[in-house]
């Protein structure tokens, strides 16, 4: 890593930053501090040389441009073409992208192209005394923790939403802005059409209202969400429940679903497995909710409820209601 770039794939939707390329230019900004690297930032896409700025901005060095209506639509093919492209010319030491579904789809491709090593799902980055980067991601469903070295360069990973810190806006960095020439490819992709947006994502979430074994049934549900829409927030779910088919994968909190890191989480009937508890515990403020007094979740929690969530959830809807 020493001396080495840092490059950063902007992922935008309409001219959009996803947030998670702020938390990567954070930890790129932390790198090269401790390595005298430059931090550039890859973005791509029709009609998003505006954004090109907010990255300066969040911390970048460089942005790289490629704006042209051929890329105005995601296609792994097209953009792969490029960031490898990009990748071969300026030669960074290490190449990041959000694990996302567009980063997730492209990553393996333009490491495939570069001939690379790739770590996915990465939840930590951290530089080693002899200059070494240790990616550390979960395996085995999120049971144990892999801490992984690339032997290949560039080091390629991607990083989960939440999983780094974001850095600090400064509208008074300068930074340069350089238009790139866009190679062309014959897509393979056509939008047929947009569908409905889900419900607010829980990595994105400033309240989450989790809940675990504790619920009966999955009809019970519905006592868990009156509470979350109560708060402006959004139902989680313990893997058990996602297991079992009650609700879906996107719901889930942990290592093996979705980190967050909400302003506010509310555990109900969850006891707090070492992935799940390792998948919320950066939250703000922790409250819990369990009948068992031994559950682990009460020894990270701001805030203990010893009782049966199905008498205690009523009265803190009775009690917001007043």
């Amino acid at each position: 890593m020493e001396n080495k770039g840092v490059l950063i794939y902007a992922e935008q939707e309409g001219g959009k930053v996803h947030p998670i390329c702020f938390e990567l230019l954070g930890k790129g900004r932390e790198l090269a501090e401790k390595t005298g690297a430059t931090v550039s930032c890859a973005l791509l896409g029709s009609g998003v040389s505006d954004a090109a700025q907010e990255l300066v901005a969040y911390g970048a060095d460089t942005v790289y441009v490629f704006d042209d209506e051929s890329l105005a639509v995601f296609d792994p093919l097209a953009y792969k073409l490029n960031v490898a492209g990009l990748v071969g010319e300026i030669a960074p030491g290490l190449v990041l992208f959000g694990a996302t579904f567009a980063g997730k789809a492209l990553a393996p491709r333009v490491a495939t192209a570069l001939e690379a090593g790739l770590t996915s799902n990465g939840i930590a980055l951290e530089l080693q005394d002899d200059g070494s980067l240790l990616q550390i991601r979960p395996a085995f469903t999120g049971n144990f923790l892999a801490s992984i070295k690339t032997k290949s360069s560039p080091i390629m990973a991607t990083v989960r939403y939440r999983a780094l810190e974001a850095g600090t806006r400064d509208d008074s960095r300068q930074g340069a802005i350089v238009r790139k020439e866009v190679q062309t490819v014959q897509t393979t992709v056509k939008v047929l059409g947009k569908g409905a947006a889900k419900e607010s994502s829980i990595a994105a979430a400033d309240v989450v209202v989790c809940v675990g074994r504790g619920l009966k049934k999955a009809e019970d549900f519905a006592l868990v969400k009156e509470l979350a829409d109560a708060l402006g927030g959004v139902v989680g779910a313990t893997r058990p429940l996602v297991d079992d088919g009650w609700i879906s994968k996107d719901h889930q909190v942990g290592f093996s679903g979705t980190l967050v890191k909400p302003k506010l989480y509310i555990g109900c009937g969850v006891s707090g497995s070492p992935q799940h508890l390792a998948g919320m515990r950066d939250s703000g403020t922790i409250v819990a909710i369990n009948s068992d007094p031994s559950v682990s979740l009460f020894r990270i929690a701001d805030y203990s409820v010893v009782g049966d969530m199905y008498e205690i959830i009523p009265q803190m809807l009775e009690a917001l209601k007043k």
